[in-house]
Protein backbone atom coordinates (compact mmCIF):
# COMPACT_ATOMS: atom_id res chain seq x y z
CA UNK A 1 0.00 0.00 0.00
CA UNK A 2 1.22 3.36 -0.97
CA UNK A 3 0.13 6.78 1.02
CA UNK A 4 0.03 9.21 -1.79
CA UNK A 5 -1.39 12.11 -0.01
CA UNK A 6 -3.37 11.37 3.73
CA UNK A 7 -6.73 11.17 2.59
CA UNK A 8 -5.45 8.74 -0.87
CA UNK A 9 -4.51 5.70 -0.27
CA UNK A 10 -3.21 2.90 -3.27
CA UNK A 11 -2.80 -0.84 -3.38
CA UNK A 12 -2.14 -0.33 -6.90
CA UNK A 13 1.36 -0.93 -8.35
CA UNK A 14 0.51 0.07 -11.90
CA UNK A 15 -0.55 3.00 -12.32
CA UNK A 16 -0.83 5.74 -14.71
CA UNK A 17 -0.04 9.56 -14.63
CA UNK A 18 -3.57 10.58 -15.43
CA UNK A 19 -5.06 7.85 -13.26
CA UNK A 20 -3.45 9.18 -10.10
CA UNK A 21 -4.22 12.81 -10.77
CA UNK A 22 -7.85 12.15 -11.44
CA UNK A 23 -7.44 10.19 -7.97
CA UNK A 24 -6.08 12.99 -6.03
CA UNK A 25 -8.89 15.48 -7.19
CA UNK A 26 -11.27 13.17 -5.87
CA UNK A 27 -9.53 13.30 -2.36
CA UNK A 28 -9.70 16.69 -2.27
CA UNK A 29 -13.18 16.83 -1.84
CA UNK A 30 -14.10 18.36 1.61
CA UNK A 31 -16.91 14.91 2.74
CA UNK A 32 -14.09 12.52 2.07
CA UNK A 33 -13.85 10.54 5.23
CA UNK A 34 -11.27 9.24 6.60
CA UNK A 35 -9.26 8.43 2.78
CA UNK A 36 -9.80 7.02 -0.44
CA UNK A 37 -8.63 4.24 -1.04
CA UNK A 38 -7.62 2.97 -4.74
CA UNK A 39 -7.46 -0.45 -5.56
CA UNK A 40 -5.06 -2.66 -7.51
CA UNK A 41 -7.50 -2.40 -11.10
CA UNK A 42 -7.38 1.11 -10.69
CA UNK A 43 -7.79 3.26 -14.39
CA UNK A 44 -9.15 6.60 -15.50
CA UNK A 45 -12.93 7.20 -15.19
CA UNK A 46 -15.31 9.28 -15.37
CA UNK A 47 -15.60 11.72 -12.65
CA UNK A 48 -14.51 9.20 -9.96
CA UNK A 49 -11.08 6.72 -10.76
CA UNK A 50 -12.45 2.94 -11.44
CA UNK A 51 -11.22 1.13 -9.05
CA UNK A 52 -12.05 3.65 -6.21
CA UNK A 53 -13.45 2.80 -2.67
CA UNK A 54 -14.80 6.65 -1.92
CA UNK A 55 -16.01 7.08 2.18
CA UNK A 56 -18.68 10.51 1.81
CA UNK A 57 -20.57 12.18 4.84
CA UNK A 58 -23.64 13.66 4.07
CA UNK A 59 -23.01 13.95 0.22
CA UNK A 60 -22.91 11.41 -2.53
CA UNK A 61 -21.47 11.95 -5.78
CA UNK A 62 -23.30 9.96 -8.36
CA UNK A 63 -20.47 9.84 -11.07
CA UNK A 64 -18.20 8.33 -8.39
CA UNK A 65 -21.30 5.91 -7.83
CA UNK A 66 -21.15 4.89 -11.53
CA UNK A 67 -23.17 5.26 -14.79
CA UNK A 68 -23.36 1.39 -14.93
CA UNK A 69 -25.64 1.43 -11.37
CA UNK A 70 -24.90 -1.98 -10.07
CA UNK A 71 -23.11 -3.78 -12.17
CA UNK A 72 -21.33 -6.69 -10.75
CA UNK A 73 -21.07 -10.25 -11.13
CA UNK A 74 -23.06 -13.52 -10.88
CA UNK A 75 -21.34 -16.97 -10.70
CA UNK A 76 -22.50 -20.56 -10.16
CA UNK A 77 -20.56 -24.02 -8.61
CA UNK A 78 -22.10 -26.90 -10.42
CA UNK A 79 -21.89 -30.61 -9.95
CA UNK A 80 -20.50 -31.27 -13.05
CA UNK A 81 -16.97 -31.87 -14.02
CA UNK A 82 -14.99 -30.82 -17.39
CA UNK A 83 -15.21 -34.36 -18.65
CA UNK A 84 -18.99 -34.45 -18.52
CA UNK A 85 -18.90 -31.71 -21.17
CA UNK A 86 -19.56 -32.42 -24.61
CA UNK A 87 -16.62 -31.48 -27.63
CA UNK A 88 -18.51 -29.02 -29.86
CA UNK A 89 -18.43 -26.24 -27.29
CA UNK A 90 -19.52 -23.77 -30.40
CA UNK A 91 -23.09 -25.28 -29.67
CA UNK A 92 -23.73 -24.27 -26.24
CA UNK A 93 -21.59 -20.84 -27.52
CA UNK A 94 -24.68 -20.13 -29.93
CA UNK A 95 -27.69 -21.52 -27.42
CA UNK A 96 -26.64 -18.83 -24.66
CA UNK A 97 -26.31 -15.76 -27.32
CA UNK A 98 -29.39 -17.14 -28.44
CA UNK A 99 -30.71 -17.25 -24.91
CA UNK A 100 -29.24 -14.16 -24.01
CA UNK A 101 -29.55 -10.72 -26.14
CA UNK A 102 -26.28 -9.24 -26.73
CA UNK A 103 -25.08 -5.95 -27.45
CA UNK A 104 -26.07 -2.46 -26.52
CA UNK A 105 -29.19 -1.93 -26.48
CA UNK A 106 -30.39 -5.31 -27.39
CA UNK A 107 -33.81 -6.23 -25.80
CA UNK A 108 -36.11 -9.43 -25.72
CA UNK A 109 -38.40 -9.90 -28.22
CA UNK A 110 -40.87 -10.89 -25.57
CA UNK A 111 -41.33 -11.75 -21.97
CA UNK A 112 -42.47 -15.34 -21.86
CA UNK A 113 -40.93 -16.63 -18.97
CA UNK A 114 -42.27 -17.33 -15.49
CA UNK A 115 -39.09 -16.16 -13.59
CA UNK A 116 -38.74 -13.06 -15.85
CA UNK A 117 -42.55 -12.12 -15.61
CA UNK A 118 -41.41 -12.58 -12.06
CA UNK A 119 -38.55 -10.43 -11.57
CA UNK A 120 -40.51 -7.91 -13.67
CA UNK A 121 -43.15 -7.65 -11.09
CA UNK A 122 -41.24 -6.86 -8.12
CA UNK A 123 -39.38 -4.45 -10.23
CA UNK A 124 -42.78 -2.78 -10.47
CA UNK A 125 -43.40 -3.29 -6.83
CA UNK A 126 -40.55 -1.64 -5.84
CA UNK A 127 -40.80 1.29 -8.46
CA UNK A 128 -44.62 2.19 -7.39
CA UNK A 129 -43.35 1.99 -3.91
CA UNK A 130 -41.22 5.04 -4.41
CA UNK A 131 -43.03 6.58 -7.14
CA UNK A 132 -41.13 5.78 -9.64
CA UNK A 133 -41.38 5.48 -13.29
CA UNK A 134 -38.69 3.31 -15.27
CA UNK A 135 -40.09 4.19 -18.37
CA UNK A 136 -39.47 7.70 -18.34
CA UNK A 137 -35.92 6.93 -18.16
CA UNK A 138 -36.01 3.93 -20.44
CA UNK A 139 -38.82 2.97 -22.20
CA UNK A 140 -37.40 -0.90 -22.69
CA UNK A 141 -36.21 -1.33 -19.50
CA UNK A 142 -38.41 -4.59 -19.22
CA UNK A 143 -37.70 -6.02 -22.39
CA UNK A 144 -33.85 -5.62 -21.67
CA UNK A 145 -34.10 -7.93 -18.42
CA UNK A 146 -31.99 -10.57 -18.94
CA UNK A 147 -29.95 -8.60 -21.56
CA UNK A 148 -25.76 -8.79 -21.37
CA UNK A 149 -25.01 -5.75 -23.04
CA UNK A 150 -21.17 -4.90 -24.54
CA UNK A 151 -18.59 -3.56 -23.31
CA UNK A 152 -16.59 -6.05 -21.02
CA UNK A 153 -19.54 -7.74 -20.14
CA UNK A 154 -19.48 -11.64 -20.76
CA UNK A 155 -21.32 -14.55 -20.34
CA UNK A 156 -18.99 -17.95 -19.41
CA UNK A 157 -18.37 -21.80 -18.89
CA UNK A 158 -15.54 -22.25 -16.89
CA UNK A 159 -13.51 -24.85 -14.98
CA UNK A 160 -11.75 -24.30 -11.54
CA UNK A 161 -9.07 -25.94 -10.55
CA UNK A 162 -10.15 -29.26 -9.66
CA UNK A 163 -12.11 -29.46 -13.07
CA UNK A 164 -15.45 -28.24 -11.46
CA UNK A 165 -17.72 -26.92 -13.96
CA UNK A 166 -18.60 -23.23 -13.16
CA UNK A 167 -21.27 -20.54 -14.94
CA UNK A 168 -20.25 -16.79 -14.61
CA UNK A 169 -21.03 -13.38 -15.92
CA UNK A 170 -20.93 -9.51 -15.77
CA UNK A 171 -23.32 -7.26 -16.61
CA UNK A 172 -25.51 -4.55 -15.00
CA UNK A 173 -28.49 -2.36 -15.00
CA UNK A 174 -28.52 -1.81 -18.73
CA UNK A 175 -30.19 1.42 -20.35
CA UNK A 176 -32.64 2.40 -17.28
CA UNK A 177 -29.67 2.46 -15.15
CA UNK A 178 -27.74 4.14 -17.30
CA UNK A 179 -30.11 7.03 -17.56
CA UNK A 180 -30.74 7.36 -14.15
CA UNK A 181 -27.35 8.06 -13.38
CA UNK A 182 -26.79 10.62 -16.19
CA UNK A 183 -30.11 12.18 -15.02
CA UNK A 184 -28.96 12.68 -11.51
CA UNK A 185 -24.67 13.71 -12.24
CA UNK A 186 -26.96 16.78 -14.22
CA UNK A 187 -28.95 17.33 -11.06
CA UNK A 188 -25.91 16.91 -9.08
CA UNK A 189 -24.19 19.59 -11.21
CA UNK A 190 -26.55 21.88 -11.30
CA UNK A 191 -26.95 21.77 -7.56
CA UNK A 192 -23.57 22.82 -7.49
CA UNK A 193 -23.56 25.39 -10.05
CA UNK A 194 -26.67 27.10 -7.90
CA UNK A 195 -24.94 26.89 -4.75
CA UNK A 196 -21.62 28.75 -6.17
CA UNK A 197 -19.79 25.66 -5.27
CA UNK A 198 -16.31 25.06 -6.81
CA UNK A 199 -14.85 21.95 -7.79
CA UNK A 200 -11.44 20.48 -8.06
CA UNK A 201 -9.67 21.05 -10.87
CA UNK A 202 -13.31 22.59 -11.90
CA UNK A 203 -14.27 19.07 -12.67
CA UNK A 204 -17.94 18.83 -13.08
CA UNK A 205 -18.16 15.20 -12.84
CA UNK A 206 -17.43 15.43 -8.66
CA UNK A 207 -20.43 17.25 -8.16
CA UNK A 208 -22.47 16.04 -5.42
CA UNK A 209 -25.65 15.65 -3.96
CA UNK A 210 -25.96 17.09 -0.26
CA UNK A 211 -28.13 14.56 2.48
CA UNK A 212 -31.09 15.55 4.02
CA UNK A 213 -32.09 17.65 0.04
CA UNK A 214 -34.68 16.28 -1.88
CA UNK A 215 -32.38 15.65 -4.69
CA UNK A 216 -30.44 13.58 -2.69
CA UNK A 217 -33.37 11.38 -1.29
CA UNK A 218 -34.71 10.88 -4.96
CA UNK A 219 -30.99 9.94 -5.97
CA UNK A 220 -30.65 7.06 -3.13
CA UNK A 221 -34.35 6.05 -4.17
CA UNK A 222 -33.65 5.62 -7.51
CA UNK A 223 -29.98 3.91 -7.69
CA UNK A 224 -31.17 1.47 -5.12
CA UNK A 225 -33.98 0.38 -7.70
CA UNK A 226 -31.46 0.29 -10.12
CA UNK A 227 -28.93 -2.23 -7.88
CA UNK A 228 -31.87 -4.13 -7.37
CA UNK A 229 -32.33 -4.27 -11.27
CA UNK A 230 -28.85 -4.92 -11.79
CA UNK A 231 -29.13 -8.11 -9.79
CA UNK A 232 -32.30 -9.50 -11.06
CA UNK A 233 -30.84 -8.93 -14.48
CA UNK A 234 -27.56 -11.30 -13.48
CA UNK A 235 -29.95 -13.71 -12.17
CA UNK A 236 -32.23 -13.88 -14.98
CA UNK A 237 -29.73 -14.42 -17.50
CA UNK A 238 -27.90 -16.90 -14.80
CA UNK A 239 -31.78 -19.14 -14.70
CA UNK A 240 -31.06 -18.65 -18.75
CA UNK A 241 -27.27 -20.26 -18.93
CA UNK A 242 -28.46 -22.73 -16.53
CA UNK A 243 -30.79 -23.99 -18.96
CA UNK A 244 -28.43 -23.65 -22.14
CA UNK A 245 -26.10 -26.25 -20.07
CA UNK A 246 -28.25 -28.52 -19.01
CA UNK A 247 -29.36 -28.76 -22.21
CA UNK A 248 -25.32 -28.92 -24.02
CA UNK A 249 -24.47 -31.46 -21.14
CA UNK A 250 -28.20 -33.99 -21.25
CA UNK A 251 -27.81 -33.33 -17.60
CA UNK A 252 -29.76 -31.62 -14.71
CA UNK A 253 -27.84 -28.15 -13.20
CA UNK A 254 -27.64 -28.33 -9.63
CA UNK A 255 -26.51 -25.11 -8.09
CA UNK A 256 -23.96 -25.62 -5.47
CA UNK A 257 -22.22 -22.59 -4.56
CA UNK A 258 -23.59 -18.79 -5.70
CA UNK A 259 -22.22 -15.57 -5.66
CA UNK A 260 -23.76 -12.53 -6.62
CA UNK A 261 -21.82 -9.13 -5.84
CA UNK A 262 -21.75 -5.60 -7.02
CA UNK A 263 -18.97 -3.05 -7.84
CA UNK A 264 -20.48 -0.11 -8.94
CA UNK A 265 -22.96 0.85 -6.36
CA UNK A 266 -23.07 3.01 -2.60
CA UNK A 267 -24.39 2.20 0.71
CA UNK A 268 -24.25 3.48 4.14
CA UNK A 269 -21.85 1.83 5.90
CA UNK A 270 -19.42 2.43 9.36
CA UNK A 271 -15.68 3.34 9.15
CA UNK A 272 -13.28 4.26 11.32
CA UNK A 273 -15.85 5.56 14.05
CA UNK A 274 -18.25 7.24 11.54
CA UNK A 275 -21.27 6.58 9.42
CA UNK A 276 -20.31 6.91 5.66
CA UNK A 277 -21.62 6.54 2.17
CA UNK A 278 -19.50 4.18 0.90
CA UNK A 279 -19.25 4.28 -2.39
CA UNK A 280 -17.64 1.40 -4.33
CA UNK A 281 -17.12 1.76 -8.37
CA UNK A 282 -15.12 -0.20 -9.71
CA UNK A 283 -14.36 -2.32 -6.16
CA UNK A 284 -16.59 -5.31 -4.09
CA UNK A 285 -17.11 -5.26 -0.76
CA UNK A 286 -14.49 -7.54 1.21
CA UNK A 287 -15.39 -8.21 4.41
CA UNK A 288 -13.69 -10.60 6.69
CA UNK A 289 -14.97 -14.04 5.14
CA UNK A 290 -17.48 -12.40 2.23
CA UNK A 291 -17.40 -14.56 -0.91
CA UNK A 292 -16.36 -11.92 -3.90
CA UNK A 293 -15.81 -12.52 -7.37
CA UNK A 294 -12.62 -10.93 -9.52
CA UNK A 295 -12.54 -11.49 -13.33
CA UNK A 296 -9.75 -11.24 -15.32
CA UNK A 297 -9.93 -10.53 -18.60
CA UNK A 298 -11.41 -12.08 -22.21
CA UNK A 299 -9.13 -15.29 -22.18
CA UNK A 300 -7.06 -14.96 -18.93
CA UNK A 301 -7.97 -16.14 -15.42
CA UNK A 302 -10.88 -15.01 -12.83
CA UNK A 303 -11.02 -15.75 -9.04
CA UNK A 304 -13.87 -16.68 -6.59
CA UNK A 305 -12.15 -14.91 -3.40
CA UNK A 306 -12.52 -14.51 -0.27
CA UNK A 307 -12.04 -11.28 2.10
CA UNK A 308 -9.91 -10.26 4.58
CA UNK A 309 -11.80 -7.38 6.44
CA UNK A 310 -8.98 -5.14 5.41
CA UNK A 311 -10.18 -2.06 7.51
CA UNK A 312 -7.99 0.45 6.19
CA UNK A 313 -8.89 -0.58 2.16
CA UNK A 314 -12.19 0.27 3.53
CA UNK A 315 -13.33 -3.87 3.86
CA UNK A 316 -13.13 -3.75 -0.13
CA UNK A 317 -11.25 -5.42 -3.38
CA UNK A 318 -10.41 -5.39 -7.31
CA UNK A 319 -13.39 -5.97 -9.43
CA UNK A 320 -10.78 -7.42 -12.03
CA UNK A 321 -7.96 -6.48 -14.47
CA UNK A 322 -8.31 -2.49 -15.36
CA UNK A 323 -7.66 -1.14 -18.55
CA UNK A 324 -3.88 0.18 -19.76
CA UNK A 325 -5.57 0.64 -23.06
CA UNK A 326 -8.14 2.52 -24.04
CA UNK A 327 -10.52 1.05 -26.40
CA UNK A 328 -9.85 3.32 -29.66
CA UNK A 329 -5.73 3.08 -28.54
CA UNK A 330 -6.53 -1.01 -28.04
CA UNK A 331 -7.86 -1.30 -31.90
CA UNK A 332 -4.84 0.55 -33.51
CA UNK A 333 -2.37 -1.17 -31.46
CA UNK A 334 -3.24 -5.33 -31.75
CA UNK A 335 -4.57 -7.33 -34.44
CA UNK A 336 -6.77 -10.56 -35.33
CA UNK A 337 -4.15 -13.07 -35.19
CA UNK A 338 -2.99 -11.82 -31.71
CA UNK A 339 -6.14 -12.48 -29.94
CA UNK A 340 -6.71 -15.63 -31.52
CA UNK A 341 -3.37 -16.81 -29.85
CA UNK A 342 -4.70 -14.98 -26.38
CA UNK A 343 -8.18 -16.72 -26.82
CA UNK A 344 -6.09 -20.28 -27.88
CA UNK A 345 -8.18 -23.42 -26.01
CA UNK A 346 -11.37 -21.00 -25.67
CA UNK A 347 -14.73 -21.07 -27.55
CA UNK A 348 -15.32 -17.72 -28.60
CA UNK A 349 -16.82 -15.71 -31.45
CA UNK A 350 -13.77 -15.06 -34.00
CA UNK A 351 -14.21 -10.99 -34.18
CA UNK A 352 -12.54 -8.02 -34.97
CA UNK A 353 -15.05 -6.31 -32.53
CA UNK A 354 -13.51 -7.94 -29.60
CA UNK A 355 -9.95 -6.13 -30.16
CA UNK A 356 -10.61 -3.80 -27.70
CA UNK A 357 -10.80 -6.68 -25.23
CA UNK A 358 -7.98 -8.37 -25.57
CA UNK A 359 -6.01 -9.68 -22.12
CA UNK A 360 -3.13 -7.34 -23.56
CA UNK A 361 -5.46 -3.89 -23.47
CA UNK A 362 -6.09 -4.37 -19.62
CA UNK A 363 -3.60 -4.90 -16.06
CA UNK A 364 -2.03 -8.49 -15.91
CA UNK A 365 -4.49 -10.19 -13.59
CA UNK A 366 -2.00 -12.12 -11.68
CA UNK A 367 -0.26 -8.32 -10.87
CA UNK A 368 -3.59 -7.52 -9.56
CA UNK A 369 -3.99 -10.39 -7.37
CA UNK A 370 -0.55 -9.88 -6.12
CA UNK A 371 -1.31 -6.44 -5.14
CA UNK A 372 -4.59 -7.39 -3.38
CA UNK A 373 -3.22 -9.74 -1.20
CA UNK A 374 -3.69 -8.17 1.76
CA UNK A 375 -7.55 -7.88 0.88
CA UNK A 376 -8.67 -11.10 -0.06
CA UNK A 377 -7.53 -14.83 -0.28
CA UNK A 378 -7.94 -17.04 -3.49
CA UNK A 379 -10.86 -20.19 -3.13
CA UNK A 380 -10.78 -20.83 -6.64
CA UNK A 381 -8.87 -19.91 -10.10
CA UNK A 382 -11.57 -20.39 -13.25
CA UNK A 383 -10.22 -20.83 -16.25
CA UNK A 384 -12.82 -20.10 -19.35
CA UNK A 385 -13.73 -22.68 -21.82
CA UNK A 386 -16.69 -21.21 -23.77
CA UNK A 387 -16.71 -16.98 -23.75
CA UNK A 388 -19.66 -14.96 -24.73
CA UNK A 389 -20.01 -11.27 -25.50
CA UNK A 390 -21.65 -8.45 -26.82
CA UNK A 391 -19.51 -6.33 -29.49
Amino acid sequence: MEKITPRLLSWASILDPQTREQAERTAQMPFIHPHLALMPDAHLGRGATVGSVIPTEGAIMPAAVGVDIGCGMVAVRTQLRGEDLPEDRGEVRRQIARSVPLSAGAQNRTIAREHTQRRLADLEERAAAIDLDPGSYAKAWRHQLGTLGSGNHFLEVTLDESGTVWLFLHSGSRGVGNRIATHHTKVAQDYCRAHWISLPGDDRDLAYLVEGTEQFDHYVREMQWAQHYALLNREEMMDRMVEQLRRWAGAEVERLEEINCHHNYTEPERHFGRQVWLSRKGAISAREGEAGLIPGSMGTASYVVEGLGNPVALHSAPHGAGRVYSRSRARKEFTLEQLAEAMSGIEYEHSAAFLDEIPAAYKDIDQVMADAADLVRVRHTLRQVVNVKGT
